[in-house]
């Protein structure tokens, strides 16, 4: 057990951190276990959620999280579920029309008004 103030909070902070790591572990876990049994779109996009959701939190590697979202995609293939189906859903991206700005008047830069020489000592 520790002795010093901060380690006892290190300790109290890092069982908090194990908590939360644990139950986001548990859900991804349990999100991709219904998708492999089911394989139906709302179960498919429920286990690619958790998988941003524990990218996110640190939880898992950002490289594993994607291998894990191609396996899902690769099951979902298999299953005759339509790749594209978050696509679909994304509107497409229209150019914004710029309009020109009036023409304005140019300022001039002023100058910065010269230095006085210093005072002469005596």
């Amino acid at each position: 057990m520790p002795i010093i103030k901060s380690a006892k909070k290190r300790v109290k902070v890092a069982h908090k951190a194990a908590v939360r790591n644990s139950k986001t572990k548990r859900t991804l876990k349990t999100a991709l276990k219904s998708f492999m049994k089911k394989g139906d779109a709302k179960t498919h996009s429920k286990a690619q959620s958790e998988l941003a959701k524990a990218t996110k939190k640190g939880v898992i590697h950002k490289n594993k999280a994607a291998r894990k979202q191609s396996q899902l995609a690769k099951h979902a293939k298999a299953a005759g579920m339509k790749p594209a189906a978050k696509a679909a859903s994304v509107k497409k991206a229209t150019p914004k029309k710029t309009t020109a700005k009036p023409a304005t008047k140019k300022t001039v830069a002023k100058k910065a008004p010269a230095k006085k020489p210093a005072a002469k000592k005596k």
